[in-house]
């Protein structure tokens, strides 16, 4: 399997963590965003929204984090544990899933990108946006260890990539203690954190630089 990729990415990253849960290689293709190689014919025929992550299987294409995580569970799972066949659990997985992608990585794209970007002070109504996403998440876990159901499944995973990222503007965690302990624990049980953790710190490297630089 062919995935189009940069490790900056947290969506890239939940695919690159659910696929070693899964034991699944992927043939990694890193992408040079900055450079416009999305834009380039060979790749818009795959995808014409020209964005990653995006993942090609046997010459079937498909694009968005979330969908490609679903996609490699039920193609290549050994079982139903990361996305249960059960209605109700598997709507609670879906849940999360759109919440991280409309509500908390939303929050991060319109709060701590313009950070990232052009160091620019963080907007307060923004960041209002960012305290009231984790509030939710900080909801959602009281008295559990995952984030929908039992045991870990890809809601977990997507939500760990969006947390983590959180750390590129040192935002504290810690304020939200549900989410603090469950963020601990993600990280010892998820295949692939170390990996999802390097790609924080290139995004922290630049940050850093760039406040250097002021």
């Amino acid at each position: 399997m062919d995935f189009y990729y940069h490790p900056c990415s947290a969506p890239c990253r939940s695919v690159m963590m659910t696929a070693k849960a899964l034991g699944v290689e992927l043939n990694l293709k890193l992408m040079k965003v900055m450079d416009g190689e999305q834009l380039k014919p060979e790749f818009v025929k795959l995808n014409p929204q020209h964005t990653i992550p995006t993942l090609v299987d046997n010459g079937f294409s498909i694009w968005e984090s979330r969908a490609i995580l679903v996609y490699l569970v039920e193609k290549y799972g050994q079982d139903d544990s990361l996305y249960p066949k059960d209605p109700e659990k598997k709507a609670v997985v879906n849940q999360r899933l759109y919440f991280d992608m409309g509500t908390l990585f939303h929050s991060f794209v319109q709060a701590i990108y313009p950070q990232i970007r052009s160091n620019a002070p963080a907007d307060p109504e923004a960041m209002k946006k960012v305290d009231s996403a984790f509030d939710h998440l900080n909801t959602f876990l009281e008295g559990q260890d995952y984030v929908a159901g039992d045991c870990l499944t890809v809601a977990d995973i997507a939500l760990l990539a969006s947390v983590s990222t959180f750390e590129v503007v040192d935002f504290d965690i810690g304020q939200y203690s549900n989410v603090s302990r469950w963020y601990e624990n993600a990280k010892e049980v998820t295949p692939g954190w170390e990996e999802n953790w390097e790609g924080v710190q290139l995004i922290k490297k630049f940050v850093d630089e760039s406040r250097q630089k002021e």
